[in-house]
Formats: C-alpha cells, structure tokens, sequence
C-alpha cells in the first residue's frame, strides 16, 4: 500500500475536523492515502458518516489514547 500523507487534527472540535479533511481531501489526487489524526470524540462519527456520504474509502477507523485515527482513501 502506498504511504499515506499525515493530517493531524488533534485538538479542534466538531465541526472543523470533517470540514479541515474535506478541504484537505478536495486538495489532493484521486487514490491518495490521507491518515487524519482527531481528538474530538464526534470525529468517530462523523468521519465516517463524511466518508460515505462524500464517495471516499474509509479504509481505518480506530481508536487511539486520546481520540481516532483514520485511513482515507479519496475518490
């Protein structure tokens, strides 16, 4: 698998996760690895939920000491 590039989002809160890996995906070339790190315990939600309504592979989800860790895979 190819490396993924690291976003880290720890210490935002609901909403600025979704929006910052949105904005960060939108950014990025069609198949590229996003890994985002979150503290916000939403993000566990709505990571997921952001991944399937917008079309993107979520390839990860698990918990870390202090909040989510997600593998992306953009569309």
């Amino acid at each position: 698998m190819a490396s993924a590039i690291g976003y880290d989002l720890r210490g935002l809160k609901c909403p600025l996760p979704v929006l910052k890996t949105r904005k960060k995906l939108s950014s990025l070339p069609s198949g590229t690895l996003l890994r985002v790190e979150t503290t916000d315990p939403l993000a566990g939600i709505d990571i997921p939920h952001f991944c399937h309504q917008d079309g993107h592979e979520l390839l990860e989800s698990e918990r870390t000491e202090s909040g989510h860790r997600f593998l992306i895979r953009k569309t």
